[in-house]
């Protein structure tokens, strides 16, 4: 399958491109039913005369290509209805009836706030057209109508409030917010993705249009993307802000699978300046080596790394209600546990050349000894609970 793809550089075409090249490379197998060829990118700057052995040889055309922040407003209508007539154009000189995907614009519907926006007459005009060349050719024409866009690689202070959130805030700039409680609909971009490979494999979803609202109808004259978000500003800007302080506080937010929350950290890491893709953790050091906190979570505990110096012996302490994995990954060590109130102890041998974990039991005073004369013991630890500093629940007393 040859596949054409204009606006390749964008936004949407970077992130389509460079997936469609991990099916064709072999690198991604989630799609063992689509063979891919050759990826035609074609973009603003591309030899034009390119576009006629692209729209020949093609066999399915996404047509991301558009205008989204012109100089002039009647550029709306060159940008995003100018180029569509000459692909079609194109494609209708070569006889070419591939399906043909139109990146459009829930502007699109001239409804409420949209109603005079320039660029939703012109990608009004842009679906007429794909619709009419349907009718014309009988080619698959797959129409879809996208909300706000996020994800990484969107460029900030152009047409993503997200972008320019993300960059800001991990940048240490400013961000305006004129109405914490605006409701965006938001489309993640790896979703989108999906959806575009999706329909590839002629799997895409149909809809009609309610007012802004995709009805999905098997025989909808429109496709739509069916996992969005609806999300405020401010909630928004309070995630941001909360992600940004993770480096000094070691709490991790709540992302939970399939998340707005996941999406929108993982597009807010891709804006850290490199300054703030690394930093420093509080080492708490002593004669007997060291101890660090990793990473604290809400709902599931915290990790932390233990370093012991030969010979050492760490711990020495029970909880009531508090437990914890040992993970030896360097050294040899022997873990203690005593019950409390018995003489009743067990013992494990461990090693980072076979890794495994050990729990800490509640109401069982444990410790760690480094069996190495030579070498450090490092240790993973990982406690069901973050420190409580009014109620640690550790009580010393030696196993």
């Amino acid at each position: 399958m040859n596949i054409l793809v204009t606006g390749a550089k964008g936004f949407v075409g970077r992130n389509l491109v460079e997936n469609l090249k991990t099916i064709r490379d072999g690198r991604n197998n989630t799609r063992p039913n689509l063979s891919i060829n050759d990826i035609y990118e074609y973009d603003i700057d591309t030899d034009s005369e390119l576009l006629d052995s692209f729209c020949q040889n093609a066999d399915f055309v996404f047509n991301l290509a558009g205008v989204n922040r012109p100089e002039n407003e009647k550029e709306f209508m060159k940008g995003n209805f100018g180029f569509a007539s000459t692909l079609l154009d194109t494609l209708k000189k070569y006889g070419n009836k591939c399906p043909v995907m139109l990146a459009s614009s829930i502007q699109a519907t001239l409804i409420g706030r949209y109603a005079k926006s320039d660029y939703g007459h012109s990608k009004l005009a842009g679906e007429e057209l794909f619709f009419r060349y349907q009718k014309e050719t009988g080619a698959k024409v797959l129409v879809y109508r996208f909300p706000n866009l996020f994800g990484k690689w969107c460029r900030p202070n152009y047409n993503s409030a997200v972008a320019t959130f993300c960059n800001n805030i991990a940048n240490d700039l400013p961000v305006t917010v004129n109405d914490r409680h605006t409701e965006l609909e938001l489309l993640y971009i790896d979703d989108l993705i999906e959806g575009m490979l999706d329909a590839l494999e002629g799997k895409e979803a149909h809809c009609n249009y309610d007012g802004v609202h995709p009805v999905c109808a098997d025989d909808g004259r429109y496709c739509y993307i069916q996992t969005t978000y609806k999300v405020t500003l401010g909630r928004i800007v309070d995630l941001l802000k909360e992600f940004n302080t993770e480096p000094e506080t070691l709490m991790m937010s709540e992302i939970p699978s399939g998340s707005f929350e996941k999406k929108l950290y993982s597009t807010y890491l891709s804006y850290l300046p490199k300054k703030k893709v690394a930093f420093p953790l509080k080492m708490n050091i002593d004669a007997r080596g060291s101890f660090t906190e990793l990473l604290k979570t809400h709902s599931a505990g915290q990790f932390s790394v233990n370093i012991s110096k030969p010979g050492i012996t760490k711990g020495q302490h029970w909880h009531n209600t508090k437990w914890e994995f040992f993970i030896v990954v360097s050294g040899h060590a022997l873990i203690e546990e005593r019950k409390i109130g018995t003489d009743e102890i067990l013992r494990f041998e461990v090693s980072g050349d076979r890794i495994e974990a050990v729990h800490m039991l509640p109401g069982y005073t444990h410790n760690i000894i480094n069996l190495s004369e030579t070498d450090n013991l490092v240790t993973l630890m990982w406690a069901n609970e973050t420190l409580d500093q009014n109620h640690p629940d550790t009580f010393f007393e030696k196993v």
